[in-house]
């Protein structure tokens, strides 16, 4: 290996390795989560004949006006329409647990307090609810997507979920349009971008302004009255934002949750009275629907896998609507995607080509037996169709069934997939060919409940296929991907350990060794789902651990030789760890134990003031720290700095104690001035700071030019955390001020315990040991491996318009403010990071050793880090891409994973050109002035 490494070569090598990585990462996300593949077109008569064995083809429509269209799916489906006119209620992030209760176990009283309409409903069989599971990601736009389609969107669509295009293929609006019904919509206005052209009138509302809880609503509930009294629509849907806002602003608990349930309950009640109630004799009947599009975990966050996420309603109410037994003890379990082939055969419309849902039968049971089960046979027939599509060798010779053979489980053991649907669905067509076939009433009941047996066992093994099948993934572009994020990891390991070559000696301390073992402890750790969903643990454990280690080695230096009393050397590492393990108990975070008490819950049970006083207190701390750091400035610019972080701090405090007062009470947008004058002065302050300091430092001499760069990047440094600190104190929830203050406590303490070892600890152990502290300050400040984790509410303060650009980076400033911190905190921390020593023990100053130990090491070691647990877990990501938990723990860690690269390369590219400028203009200094 050379000794020498020129920096030509070095910035060719990392940039070459950055490249590699990024093609890696690119092609395996379009590799690995691909738009999912659907069946082109549109239903249509054709959806009521059976299947048969030839090539899927397209069936040329005649071109029919709407009325005859009607009248023709009337004609084939053999089922007459029991409603014409339809009323879809979304109430967003309503767990069906509010109404529903869980586990067979009532809801909670106060749930029954907030809507006792809606459980009058219920428990006199007017209604019929049930628990229907939505599909991760629980965001609402793939759900509002899974209940018109009956399909089951792409895991991306969490992504896509803020900037939403229209959609295209086959649903629910489009067959009711095709036959001549008028929508309306009011609410959300995802409906109007996922319909642009279907709806003769639109209300829509922004669903990204979470801190409103109020007016969201009342812009849908003041169209009511008008609407249910015209008569020129048949499809109109209402959709509720608030009581999602409320989840997100206060969690299940919020005292503002209460009050919302009666406000949508009113509203059931109010529809139940004017449309429906009067229409019980009438040829026109209405069928009320009322669905959610996903829950919300405790915290009132959605987007995971978890029950409490997943536990969405659909609540049925309307004449003919009834159940065989009372409503609370009706089996209530079913899917979102059941919806959609739901209201399709209740409203006589062909079921969507990708639908994989099952007809919830429970609300047919006011149709005769011959309908019922016609409606079972076109669910089962669509679902046969999407499983050719799937398994081109399917066919079944239905010319052979027979009463012969009816036993449910005969052939159900079957290793060939093709052999097993056959079977079942040859079994319900035999079966429903007896019924027909009988003329006495009760062998004819026998063989009803045979028949609707058999096709509901088909129609739930298939719907569980098609659900559960993996999508085609191209191996060879993904295996191509990870050839291209190996070659990227390895290029950057190399030339990491040829730098270290250089730089330092080949003795390795326990430090060095630790960190090292801890990197690979970690990418193996990926291998196991527990590990991963409770990543919090590893990252608190390894850090406490590294600085225990910083303990030892600072007592045994003591021991060794005296340099220094042992207060001084010893509290800033004890420091860190009394702020570590109070970060480690403020938030419990993760998956599995998420529920547990810790410190955030308790303050969020106390009163509000509490939190606000500790909110007060970190910005107040915050700004004292401030004005220490800059001490060292001796131009006037530090009074001007100093007086922007006094306004910024003023701002902050006056945002938390106007958000306190203000808490119940409608948002007032026009406020959005104060977060807005906060990003304006932190911006200029901080590019000001970055650009102005380097010239105005003096330097008198060579001697005084190694000590005035590192001064100086200690300024701006800590210009960078300061500012960036008092951002998340606008943006973070209040009760995470006390977290942020503490991650910035520990970097200074670290700074301290950095400065007092000198030349004893290597630049690279410092610089991981600031890197460990920013991935363990993730977690604590509530951060998992889960989406549902992610702070919407803070993505759109500010904000006076919604912008998708806009929300994503704060959204993205707040998940990932952490690591963020650490980055920023290494341009401070440099100083610390480079032995003055070496530099000045150099017969020549020489801008290559500075530039080495500044920004090679500094970049180079976030850089590995990260690329070590990208491409490990990119392997792993690989190799269970058929687990069971692919899609639920696996697939939103990866995400995560991608968005914490963003993050490193933001901070390297921000460490890197601030040392490369700030050297740049001290160079140019020492020329001009001849130093």
């Amino acid at each position: 290996m050379p000794s020498s490494l020129k920096c030509s070569t070095l910035a060719v090598g990392v940039s070459t390795a950055a490249l590699l990585q990024i093609a890696g990462i690119s092609l395996f996300l379009l590799g690995f989560f691909p738009v999912k593949p659907t069946l082109p077109g549109f239903s249509g008569p054709e959806s009521y004949q059976m299947p048969s064995c030839d090539s899927i083809r397209d069936v040329e429509k005649t071109d029919l006006s709407s009325e005859q269209l009607k009248s023709l799916y009337e004609e084939l489906s053999s089922i007459h329409p029991v409603y014409d006119r339809l009323i879809l209620m979304v109430i967003d992030g309503l767990p069906a647990e509010f109404l529903l209760g869980k586990d067979r176990e009532p809801p909670a009283k106060a749930m029954v307090e907030a809507m006792p309409y809606t459980q009058y409903l219920l428990s006199n069989d007017l209604a019929v609810g049930f628990h229907a599971k939505a599909a991760p990601p629980t965001v609402t736009m793939p759900r509002l997507k899974a209940m018109v389609s009956g399909a089951i969107g792409g895991f991306l669509d969490v992504a896509f979920n803020f900037n939403t295009q229209a959609f295209l293929d086959d649903n629910l609006l489009y067959q009711l349009y095709s036959i001549g019904w008028r929508l309306v919509m009011l609410g959300d206005e995802t409906w109007i971008k996922l319909f642009p052209n279907l709806f003769s009138r639109q209300d829509g509302v922004g669903s990204f302004f979470v801190k409103d809880t109020v007016e969201v609503d009342f812009n849908v509930s003041r169209h009511l009255d008008v609407e249910l009294a015209a008569k020129d629509w048949n499809f109109l849907i209402l959709h509720y934002l608030g009581l999602d806002h409320v989840g997100h602003i206060g969690g299940r608990q919020s005292i503002l949750m209460a009050p919302k349930l009666k406000e949508m309950d009113d509203i059931i009640k109010e529809i139940h009275m004017q449309s429906i109630i009067p229409q019980k004799n009438s040829n026109s009947q209405t069928l009320l629907v009322v669905v959610s599009d996903h829950g919300m975990t405790e915290a009132g966050n959605h987007g995971g896998s978890s029950y409490e996420e997943t536990d969405s309603l659909a609540l049925f109410v309307g004449h003919g609507i009834r159940t065989t037994t009372h409503g609370k003890n009706v089996n209530n379990e079913a899917f979102q995607v059941d919806i959609a082939p739901t209201l399709a055969l209740l409203l006589g419309v062909p079921i969507p080509k990708n639908n994989i849902g099952v007809m919830i039968t429970n609300v047919f049971q006011s149709l005769p037996e011959e309908q019922r089960l016609r409606a079972l046979e076109l669910n089962s027939w669509q679902l046969l169709s999407l499983l050719r599509a799937n398994l081109p060798r399917l066919c079944c010779d239905y010319s052979t069934s027979s009463t012969s053979s009816l036993d449910l489980e005969a052939d159900l053991s079957t290793d060939s997939t093709n052999t097993k649907f056959c079977n079942l669905f040859s079994k319900a067509v035999a079966a429903h060919n007896s019924w027909r076939l009988q003329n006495n009433s009760s062998l004819r009941t026998d063989y009803f409940e045979i028949a609707s047996e058999s096709y509901k066992l088909f129609l739930r093994n298939a719907s569980e296929w098609l659900s559960h099948r993996a999508t085609d993934k191209p191996i060879h572009i993904l295996l191509f991907a990870v050839v291209l994020m190996l070659m990227s990891c390895f290029l950057f390991i190399g030339l990491t350990f040829q730098l270290f070559h250089k730089i330092y000696d080949n003795r390795w301390c326990i430090e060095d060794y630790f960190i090292f073992i801890t990197i690979l402890l970690h990418a193996i750790s990926f291998g196991s789902s527990s590990f991963v969903e409770e990543e919090q643990y590893t990252w608190h454990f390894l850090t406490s651990t590294l600085y225990l280690i910083f303990l030892l080695s600072q007592v045994q230096g003591l021991l060794k030789g005296p340099n220094g009393n042992l207060p001084e050397v010893i509290s800033p590492v004890i420091l860190s760890l009394i702020f570590g393990r109070i970060l480690r108990g403020w938030h419990q975070g993760g998956i599995n134990w998420v529920h547990l008490p810790d410190i955030s819950k308790l303050l969020l049970q106390s009163s509000p003031s509490t939190i606000t006083f500790l909110h007060i207190t970190s910005i107040l701390s915050l700004f004292t720290l401030f004005s220490k750091s800059i001490s060292i400035l001796k131009s006037h610019f530090k009074l001007v700095l100093w007086l922007n972080y006094l306004i910024g701090a003023c701002l902050v405090l006056l945002q938390s104690i106007k958000n306190n007062t203000s808490n119940m009470m409608l948002i007032d947008h026009g406020t959005t001035w104060i977060p807005q004058a906060v990003y304006i002065i932190g911006g200029i302050s901080v590019i000001s700071s970055s650009i102005v300091l380097p010239w105005v430092w003096s330097v008198s001499s060579k001697r005084d030019l190694f000590l005035g760069i590192r001064e100086c990047l200690y300024a701006i440094g800590s210009t960078y955390v300061a500012f960036w600190c008092l951002l998340q104190l606008l943006l973070q929830q209040p009760v995470n001020a006390v977290p942020v203050l503490l991650i910035y406590m520990q970097l200074r303490a670290s700074l301290s315990l950095f400065a007092i070892g000198g030349s004893l600890r290597k630049g690279w152990v410092k610089v991981a040991a600031i890197h460990f502290l920013g991935l363990s300050g993730h977690f604590g400040l509530g951060n998992s491996n889960s989406l549902a984790t992610i702070d919407v509410a803070g993505a759109f303060i500010g904000i006076s318009s919604y912008s998708t650009v806009l929300s994503g980076i704060l959204m993205f400033c707040i998940t990932y403010s952490s690591p963020i911190l650490s980055h920023l905190s290494t341009v401070m921390c440099i100083s610390a990071m480079v032995d003055g020593v070496v530099i000045s023990s150099k017969e020549k100053f020489e801008w290559r050793t500075l530039l080495e130990r500044m920004v090679a090491i500094p970049c180079l070691v976030p850089l590995v880090v990260n690329s070590i647990a990208l491409t490990s877990f990119t392997v792993v990501l690989l190799l269970m891409r058929n687990h069971l938990f692919v899609w639920s723990v696996f697939s939103p860690k990866y995400l995560y994973l991608c968005a914490s690269t963003v993050s490193v390369y933001a901070g390297v590219l921000v460490i890197a050109s601030t040392v490369f400028y700030t050297c740049s203009v001290f160079a140019w200094k020492m020329r001009k002035y001849k130093i």
